[in-house]
């Protein structure tokens, strides 16, 4: 399984960005969720947003109500819209896919948001 994630930048406040991550490689039943995480310098990469191959989402608190994750299966990728960015919001987001017990991670997509 090979992820290409896309979509980061740089943004101001109360900014937009929407990430992308598309899944290539042995995409089937065993695939059991996606997820975006993210690592600012400095901290342990954390999960930022999740969602079950059932559509089932869950989010950090931290970006609930500001992101939203979604996938479009037709096409195997993996969307992060995030809307009113703050500076926090900074670091390099990564996907991830969950088939089975592996998780493969894609390459990151920097993320920063000014002030």
């Amino acid at each position: 399984v090979q992820l290409q994630a896309s979509g980061g930048g740089l943004v101001q406040a109360g900014g937009s960005l929407r990430l992308s991550c598309t899944a290539s490689g042995i995409i089937d039943s065993l695939v059991r969720s996606m997820a975006w995480y993210r690592q600012a310098p400095g901290n342990e990469r954390e999960l930022v947003a999740s969602i079950t191959m059932g559509g089932s989402a869950n989010y950090a608190d931290l970006v609930k109500g500001r992101f939203t994750i979604s996938r479009d299966n037709g096409k195997n990728t993996l969307y992060l819209q995030m809307i009113s960015l703050r500076p926090e919001d900074t670091a390099v987001y990564y996907c991830n896919l969950l088939r089975g017990r592996t998780a493969y991670w894609g390459q990151g997509t920097q993320v920063t948001v000014s002030s």
